[in-house]
């Protein structure tokens, strides 16, 4: 085992031993040998496109296999035991056509040698030995491994948003074919420009991506709307859903109405609230809880069933009461949970279920008392623009500093709760994210009714806050994106802000402040350049980076 693909990994360098996470070796094993399955069958889908007959049937399953694999997604050895022998299926019905394609165009049979991805070929009980020689490892030079690392990390985080599109009926073709082109390019000898051209190339794709899933969202459910959301409870039982899939919240929300039983958000799912197609829904009480890493103590106090529609969710304690509450869905998978299947063709997901047992659990047992408010995304921050420039012109807001991205269980991470308290009052604070949590609770008041923390949504609706920006760029009539009076200063997690990342690099934001450290996988040469390039540092401390971000550092 050795990984090192979220912010927490063992001493910044890698975990060796067991995920800090909580994954056990065998777990990340098989997900890099999924990986590698997923790589092999690139390799055939780039030959195709190359002899004019791309094949587009792998593209669900290249997704969802990324995804399945980013952090807190999957527990489940036997899931990705099944995903490795359909990969391979899949990979090997790809082999005979490109071998047939290769010969019908040439008159010749196609011998040139293919990285071991494309050619392996083991039983099922092979699978535990061989996903040993394949993780990260081996690749030996550092700097090469650094930069496959980083596309393939970042591929993860856009497979994820192309996921949630696609789900909604949204696809874009170039999409697709990118993940193909990213995963073969990790089987070639390229140099290195030619890689970090690759990675830059993923950050224009995450932009893509984002706004894809963007228009998804807002022309499934509406453009977000600024409300007020309840995180206290209701008298009846209810069902608690978490992650990010807004198609599985519409479909809950749906077959509960009129059941008695209420739904309530969790984590990242709290922007579901500011929806309009959902907010008409009367039994969508409000948000429980907080973010991610709190949801062993508030799955135990919700007692109703609790629904996982993607990844964050946490190894369970062993003396948990909830597993039996448990559900899981999409590429979530947690041994003893229940999975509950995806929707037919033309089909919703069944969740009576989870319904009839919440019918029988008590009511929520209250956390907490009162409201926060969110749903200033681009169409809504676009709508007060008028106000915000105002504001800025008149010297009422001095700042604003993007604290989007991730939370995470390190105490390092009381850093951005104390920069959202020190912050000078003229400042207003963007964020999207978990990361949110940090200090959405916070009575920090608003600047002539605009509150301090505008909360634009999930970690995908980061896409928000850079129109707002490109947008507020124009109004003020400047040629750089940098010129405007905006820092950033971002929390980072897994697999979605490193694609985040990208994206904003790729719209060329310089000076960004990326905490609580700076990426392990990062060798030390590939971190200079993007230091060097785009001005990437890591946080510092509060009173330094307050100083420094007031004066446009």
């Amino acid at each position: 085992m050795y990984c090192f693909q979220c912010q927490e990994t063992a001493k910044n360098t890698g975990c060796t031993i067991k995920g800090m996470c909580g994954k056990p070796e065998e777990t990340a094993n098989l997900q890099d040998l999924l990986i590698f399955v997923l790589r092999g069958i690139a390799v055939y889908g780039e030959g195709l496109k190359d002899l004019g007959q791309p094949d587009r049937s792998n593209d669900d399953f290249v997704l969802q296999g990324l995804f399945a694999t980013i952090t807190n997604a999957n527990w489940d050895d036997a899931r990705f035991e099944g995903m490795i022998e359909e990969g391979l299926k899949r990979r090997d019905a790809l082999k005979t056509k490109f071998h047939e394609a290769y010969k019908a165009k040439h008159g010749k049979e196609f011998s040139d040698p293919l990285h071991d991805a494309a050619t392996w070929r083991g039983p099922s009980s092979s699978f535990t030995e061989k996903a040993k020689t394949v993780g990260i490892l081996a690749t030996e030079n550092e700097d090469v491994r650094s930069l496959r690392e980083f596309l393939i990390i970042g591929l993860k985080g856009v497979a994820a948003y192309a996921e949630h599109a696609a789900i909604l009926g949204f696809r874009k073709p170039e999409i697709d074919e990118f993940m193909l082109e990213a995963l073969a390019s990790t089987t070639k000898d390229l140099s290195v420009d030619d890689m970090v051209g690759m990675v830059m190339k993923a950050g224009e794709v995450a932009v893509t991506t984002m706004a894809l899933l963007d228009e998804a969202n807002t022309s499934s459910y509406g453009h977000p709307e600024v409300t007020h959301v309840n995180i206290g409870v209701g008298t009846n039982p209810g069902i608690l859903i978490s992650g990010h899939d807004l198609k599985d919240m519409d479909e809950l929300l749906k077959q509960t109405e009129g059941t008695g039983v209420d739904v309530y958000t969790h984590g990242e799912m709290l922007p579901a609230n500011y929806y309009p197609v959902f907010k008409k829904y009367k039994h969508l009480i409000g948000n429980y809880g907080g973010s991610w890493w709190h949801q062993n103590p508030e799955f135990e106090a919700f007692n109703g069933p609790i629904l996982l529609t993607t990844n964050c969710l946490v190894p369970l304690k062993k003396d948990n009461t909830y597993l039996g509450r448990l559900y899981t869905t999409g590429v979530v998978g947690y041994e003893g949970a229940t999975h509950i299947l995806d929707r037919p063709t033309g089909g919703a997901k069944d969740f009576s279920a989870m319904i009839a047992q919440a019918k029988k659990c008590a009511p929520p047992t209250e956390l907490e008392k009162g409201a926060i408010v969110g749903g200033f995304a681009h169409h809504q921050v676009m709508a007060l623009a008028d106000k915000v420039v105002e504001a800025v012109k008149s010297g009422a807001v001095k700042r604003f500093v993007v604290m989007a991205g991730c939370d995470g269980r390190q105490k390092s991470r009381e850093y951005y709760t104390q920069v959202a308290e020190a912050l000078p009052e003229d400042t207003i604070i963007l964020t999207a994210g978990c990361a949110k949590y940090r200090y959405n609770k916070l009575n920090l008041g608003d600047i002539g009714g605009i509150p301090r923390v505008l909360d634009a949504g999930q970690c995908n609706d980061s896409y928000s806050l850079a129109v707002i920006a490109l947008k507020l760029k124009e109004v003020f009539g400047l040629d750089d994106i940098n010129k405007l009076p905006v820092s950033y200063d971002i929390a980072w997690y897994e697999q979605k802000a490193v694609a985040v990342l990208l994206a904003l690099l790729f719209l060329g934001v310089k000076g960004i402040r990326l905490g609580p450290t700076l990426p392990g996988f990062l060798s030390p040469n590939v971190a200079k350049v993007v230091i060097e390039k785009f001005g990437l540092k890591p946080i510092g401390t509060v009173q330094d980076d307050i100083a420094a971000m007031m004066t446009g550092q």
